[in-house]
């Protein structure tokens, strides 16, 4: 077996990497962040970290393929009261509609298939 070539693998620290500023569909601050590696899939789409800082909530969208994530720290709540907390492993079916908040921040490892389309609200 070949060694693996430096330029066909990246590593990335949640704790050192800086991570990059998640935009709103406006081009405003959203207070959310990321980190992705895949550089071949649009942010947002594929495996990636996402931080949420404390008081956010995300755009509200509708997902295209479904959406796995996994609690690291904090909290998070989806618009219909469903409250998340470190440990929480959620899948979230193609096609569903929802928006979440954070109270005291989160961070998630998450895995979405396709861009999420965003919702007038």
């Amino acid at each position: 077996m070949k060694p693996v070539k430096p330029e066909d693998r990246r590593i990335a620290n949640i704790d050192t990497t800086e991570f990059k500023p998640w935009t709103m569909n406006n081009g405003s601050d959203s207070g959310q962040s990321l980190i992705q590696l895949n550089k071949s899939k649009p942010d947002g789409v594929g495996f990636h970290i996402f931080r949420m800082a404390p008081g956010t909530t995300t755009e509200s969208h509708r997902h295209r393929g479904d959406e796995e994530f996994y609690v690291v720290d904090g909290d998070l709540t989806d618009n219909d009261g469903t409250a998340y907390k470190p440990g929480d492993l959620v899948w979230m079916k193609d096609g569903t509609e929802h928006n979440s908040t954070t109270v005291n921040g989160c961070t998630l490892i998450v895995y979405i298939e396709r861009a999420e389309v965003g919702l007038e609200v």
